[in-house]
């Protein structure tokens, strides 16, 4: 398993050692111990799975402290963009974004810790999205932010017109607006 540093410190990318023959593959998407030496000591609560097709936009999502989660996410079927945005205050890179495409075909991992807020947007047909959370989910916490923010300028890789956004998602704030409570610690 590698692990690959972002330009944001904490976000990283995981890319599995895949083993592949004429039967198919196999991959460990997560090891405790191998994360552990690697010094994400991490304690995964809760899996999440969600199915969306091409065009749909979830996010940006997140949790205030102290119910924010970190995720480890990954694509089981089809493509999608995936975006983390660090709400950390007093981070250098404070509301900077990074996004990576993931997909099943190239099995990589983002790793998102506590402090960002999350979207993706599918670029195939339809994609199976999975992830797990080191902490559960809590409706008073939840927050997001307007996937459209102009402070952001998200590419989301999606044509003009032809997203598909929830109405949650529609009436976010804008980053500047949006309400954040975590601290960056080095």
């Amino acid at each position: 398993m590698e692990i690959i540093k972002t330009k944001i410190p904490d976000l990283l990318i995981i890319k599995p050692k895949v083993f592949e023959d004429e039967r198919g593959y196999f991959f460990e998407s997560y090891n405790e111990k191998i994360f552990r030496e690697k010094g994400l000591d991490l304690s995964f609560v809760q899996n999440n799975e969600s199915k969306s097709g091409h065009g749909v936009i979830r996010g940006l999502h997140y949790q205030l402290a102290p119910y924010s989660q970190t995720k480890l996410v990954r694509v089981i079927e089809g493509k999608v963009f995936d975006v983390a945005v660090d709400l950390r205050k007093d981070s250098p890179t404070f509301g900077q974004w990074s996004g990576i495409e993931l997909s099943a075909d190239n099995k990589i991992q983002f790793l998102i810790p506590k402090g960002f807020a999350h979207g993706f947007s599918v670029l195939s047909e339809s994609a199976t999205f999975i992830y797990k959370c080191d902490n559960f989910y809590n409706p008073e916490a939840e927050r997001g932010i307007n996937f459209n923010d102009p402070f952001l300028n998200i590419n989301w890789r999606i044509e003009p017109g032809k997203a598909i956004i929830s109405p949650k998602d529609k009436v976010y704030p804008n980053f500047k607006e949006a309400e954040k409570n975590f601290k960056y610690s080095k």
